[in-house]
């Protein structure tokens, strides 16, 4: 029983900017603008990242969940770690015996979205889902969130994954032991951090420093051409350090 990174979300004010900086910097291309999630008064666009994807929502109205999530942390950052499991039964069992409520959750015979309360979790919303069909457990495999040819946008010039998610906490230690409880897998502490391993990436917990308050701080990216990534984000004014640019309020570490 395995539970993978499959997907990461940020929000933004405003998508087309951030969509912008996102595809001249790391050199990805939008796979699929998702219809229905106007309902909940919001716009999107998702990025493959090898064979991951990164989504960035905006409000398009007032009085939104995503609106209301960019005032409590400030503006743009991250919002969501959304991961893939192969047996979703004892998932939804286990997150049951925890208490933990739910936020959203959606059933179909291609798809189960289960999105936990960012209060019973800590740190930010966690996700939980399950792709079912054909190669529904391959890497590379069937999305449901990201359309019916997601492959098509996939460029490997510059990123070709994401390694981490690296949320900051109010108390690292306590949220990495309630997700690991959440995930069943023991947590790791190394270097002087708690750390949920999942199959193919880390998520990492440390503490506020920024002066943002807890949330989706930050993510790893493996990369194919760093220099072209910094010299991209030279001149948009978004680098933060040798092996760090700032894209959608989030610090994206080059590896």
């Amino acid at each position: 029983m395995w539970l993978r990174l499959r997907q990461i979300a940020g929000v933004a004010n405003k998508l087309a900017p951030v969509e912008h900086v996102l595809t001249e910097v790391l050199g990805v291309e939008v796979c699929y603008r998702d219809p229905g999630i106007d309902f909940f008064g919001l716009e999107n666009a998702l990025f493959p990242i090898g064979d991951q994807l990164l989504e960035v929502v905006a409000p398009i109205q007032d009085n939104t969940a995503g609106g209301r999530y960019l005032e409590r942390r400030g503006g743009d950052g991250g919002y969501m770690v959304i991961t893939q499991c192969d047996d979703h039964p004892p998932r939804r069992k286990r997150v049951e015996d925890l208490g933990v409520r739910l936020v959203h959750d959606t059933q179909s015979s291609e798809y189960i979205c289960m999105q936990l309360h960012p209060r019973d979790t800590g740190g930010t919303f966690f996700e939980i889902d399950q792709q079912f069909g054909d190669r529904a457990l391959d890497r590379d495999g069937p999305w449901h969130p990201a359309g019916p040819d997601w492959q098509r946008a996939k460029k490997l010039d510059r990123v070709t994954g994401i390694q981490a998610a690296e949320i900051q906490c109010d108390d690292p230690e306590a949220i990495a032991k309630k997700w690991c409880e959440i995930a069943e897998i023991d947590p790791d502490y190394t270097d002087g951090e708690y750390h949920l391993s999942l199959e193919n990436a880390d998520v990492r917990f440390v503490a506020c420093t920024d002066g943002r308050p807890e949330g989706l701080g930050g993510i790893d990216l493996a990369t194919s051409d760093r220099d072209a990534i910094l010299a991209s984000a030279e001149k948009l004014g978004v680098v933060s350090s040798d092996n760090q640019v700032m894209l959608c309020g989030m610090r994206m570490n080059l590896k």
